[in-house]
């Protein structure tokens, strides 16, 4: 098979990487290096969650985020009962540094936040005008729900085809925010280890995202799966996407153009707590989640002592 050579930027700078299936390391982010690659955002939530997240003096200070030599910790707060005409919960939001375009990366989360309540998400998305320039959802959920989200979101103009390689099951076609209500196009991941309580009960597993100008892929796998990749497992300087199977998530350009609707983006990592979505009241309610959930996580800390990120390590390949 012939593949074209097409290059396009990694990041904002002068590195660039080659369109295809084969990539080079770009970053390998581990541990301490987290702290170095990634800004706080102590900004208010743009989801409206029941959070105040907090700059990076604050989040080491009050250890909801700390670091060894292979692990990233990002938590909410735990200890305290609030004050309910007061800020929300203390939280951790991060993004990084560099920006990218054509890459793929490759997650080892070995714990995710859980409860109700909690809306963790993984993703990447521009410092621009939401939605312009998109966004990609790698992994999202809310309130312990069933399995793993990947969604798009754009503006009007972004559709995915019903039918396509994926072994995940298409929740809507529409990517446009504005015709859905922000839900985007989602695809609903079809192994329960994916998210949530018993994802962590698993210890984990990799998240891989592959973007490319023709297409956007998500991936998962478990631990014990015998079908994870090498090159995935164990790291290194090289990989080849072309070996790693059909994804969960498939999102081709067929009638999105990436160019226009997708622009160099920064990854971010965050926990928030109710807002749009965990603190819809139908969404909430049908969780088998207790009182409300703004009452929830005002007056009961000791329900997220779990609510926390493990990350083994972040790689990036252009």
């Amino acid at each position: 098979m012939v593949r074209s050579v097409l290059l396009s930027f990694c990041f904002l700078g002068f590195a660039a990487c080659a369109r295809g299936e084969f990539y080079k390391l770009e970053d390998d982010i581990v541990g301490p290096r987290f702290l170095s690659a990634f800004d706080f955002q102590d900004i208010a939530d743009p989801t409206h969650g029941r959070v105040r997240y907090v700059n990076k003096f604050d989040a080491l200070w009050k250890n909801l985020t700390y670091v060894d030599e292979n692990s990233f910790i990002l938590r909410t707060d735990y200890t305290n009962t609030l004050d309910p005409n007061g800020p929300g919960r203390d939280s951790v939001r991060v993004m990084s540094k560099k920006t990218y375009s054509t890459v793929t990366t490759v997650f080892d989360v070995r714990h995710m936040p859980q409860g109700c309540g909690t809306w963790p998400a993984i993703w990447t998305t521009t410092t621009g005008k939401w939605p312009d320039g998109g966004e990609v959802d790698i992994m999202e959920g809310v309130n312990d729900q069933w399995s793993n989200q990947a969604t798009l979101h754009t503006g009007p103009g972004c559709t995915m085809p019903p039918y396509r390689l994926q072994t995940g099951m298409s929740n809507g076609d529409n990517c446009d925010v504005y015709a859905t209500y922000n839900a985007g196009c989602s695809v609903g991941f079809q192994n329960p280890l994916s998210y949530g309580p018993q994802f962590n009960r698993n210890g984990g597993g990799w998240y891989a995202m592959e973007r490319t100008p023709f297409y956007v892929k998500v991936w998962f796998w478990t631990r014990e799966d015998i079908f994870v990749p090498h090159d995935v497992k164990h790291g290194g300087s090289h990989i080849n996407t072309g070996s790693w199977g059909i994804p969960a998530a498939y999102f081709p350009n067929t009638s999105c153009n990436f160019d226009k609707f997708f622009s160099d983006h920064n990854i971010i990592i965050n926990l928030t707590l109710c807002g749009d979505w965990a603190g819809n009241d139908d969404v909430y309610s049908n969780s088998g989640c207790p009182s409300t959930c703004v009452d929830h996580v005002n007056n009961n800390p000791s329900a997220f002592a779990d609510a926390y990120f493990d990350i083994a390590s972040l790689r990036i390949y252009c």
